[in-house]
């Protein structure tokens, strides 16, 4: 593992490797699995769908202030953001692409948003609005990294809320029936929203889609059985590559995933996935893969009784390599290269800002089928799938969501 200038502590040695192949993807339950907590552990920073700006709450104690950091280039360094007063540790913050931080409030029974940026040695503050809820999420920052989007839970169904970049300050422009969570965006213009839903009268979570060019048009995405809790973690918007969090293998069992978006083939869950004892949530995907998900690159955050540390996994490699975590990882936190780098911020005492980079090892570097040849030559069971090919209007190009098949989870019947 390398780093960069301003960051000298490195992970320079593998942890351990597990490896899975076809014949161990049989979905069967084994005593050793850990019983994963249903939600991911959230990130200390977070960082632009592009990887050029990140922010944070940072400080000590109750002088807590927002900081951003710039990723983009040779040496990142960080810019303070502090106001007059210092921040409530329940504050949301979240860079744009334009270089401001967007930062949420709660203020008694609403939410306040500005967007923060600096003035010389000052911190200058735009007042946006207000959204009138006890609670707020605030969602991944949208690809575009000019708009920001919230999640506002209501008795019966979930707001989705614009809360940087429109007209008029923060307005609804969504409602979902049912209890919302997540948030995963699979298009490059932001206009596809991937939500984890559990209707109001109960029943399982599926992963459905939001419209959000469509007045929020809601579409099934993950429906792998009818009984499972089938959530999404994480989307390429280049390969299509899913990741996925079910119980759909054995009751009570929550296991990772993957699949590839409008395809007609079943998801995945390899064996080189699971950990005894311990919690893996993946994090990021390498970008610029087109047409080849099984040849993209994912960091995984690893949580056990030691802590958190790295694993770095291919689906074409069928195993994961895991690396003790650099010193003051912010853990949870990191972006690819397009040429595979790794690149994961950390913050220590005597190097607040640094980011440590490693590339792909060479044991996941094995060649990778190219998935968009494998598809070309199935139409008749994609096109019996529900697949549907992707629009093209002269802008950007959005492929429709369609969800992901019923499938065999035990026997050998079918890869991908």
């Amino acid at each position: 593992m390398t780093a960069c200038a301003i960051e000298t502590a490195t992970a320079d040695g593998a942890v351990a490797s597990t490896d899975g192949s076809d014949a161990s993807d049989d979905g069967t339950r084994t005593t050793s699995d850990a019983e994963a907590p249903r939600g991911a552990v959230a990130a200390a920073i977070t960082i632009t769908a592009d990887g050029t700006y990140g922010a944070r709450l940072a400080g000590t104690g109750e002088a807590l202030f927002p900081e951003r950091w710039t990723l983009d280039g040779l040496e990142p360094y960080a810019v303070p953001l502090p106001l007059d007063q210092p921040e409530e540790r329940d504050a949301q913050v979240l860079p744009l692409s334009d270089g401001r931080v967007l930062i949420g409030r709660r203020v008694a029974e609403r939410h306040t948003f500005s967007l923060l940026y600096p003035t010389g040695p000052a911190t200058g503050e735009l007042p946006l609005g207000a959204v009138p809820a006890e609670e707020l999420t605030l969602l991944p920052p949208s690809p575009d990294g000019v708009l920001a989007y919230a999640l506002v839970p209501g008795a019966h169904s979930t707001g989705v809320w614009l809360v940087a970049g429109g007209a008029r300050g923060p307005e609804r422009i969504a409602e979902v029936a049912g209890h919302c969570s997540g948030g995963a965006w699979l298009d490059r213009a932001g206009r596809l929203l991937a939500l984890d839903r559990r209707r109001a009268d109960g029943g399982p979570v599926k992963t459905v889609v939001v419209d959000l060019a469509r007045g929020g048009e809601v579409t099934p995405l993950l429906q792998i059985t009818d009984d499972s809790d089938d959530r999404l973690l994480l989307a390429d918007a280049d390969s299509g590559l899913l990741l996925i969090r079910s119980n759909a293998p054995g009751p009570g069992q929550d296991r990772l995933g993957w699949g590839v978006l409008g395809s007609a083939r079943p998801v995945r869950f390899p064996r080189s996935l699971r950990l005894p004892d311990a919690l893996v949530t993946p994090f990021a995907v390498q970008p610029g893969q087109v047409l080849m998900p099984e040849g993209c690159a994912v960091a995984l955050r690893i949580d056990g009784a030691a802590g958190s540390w790295v694993g770095l996994w291919r689906p074409s490699a069928r195993r994961m390599i895991q690396l003790a975590p650099p010193e003051g990882w912010l853990a949870g936190a990191g972006t690819w290269s397009r040429d595979g780098v790794l690149q994961l911020p950390c913050a220590t005492e005597s190097m607040p800002c640094g980011v440590s980079r490693t590339e792909v090892p060479e044991a996941l570097c094995a060649p990778a089928e190219t998935f968009g040849h494998r598809a070309a030559t199935e139409p008749a069971q994609a096109e019996a799938a529900g697949g549907e090919p992707c629009e093209g209007s002269g802008g950007p190009v959005v492929c429709r969501p369609v969800p992901l098949q019923q499938a065999p989870l035990t026997g050998r019947g079918a890869r991908g």
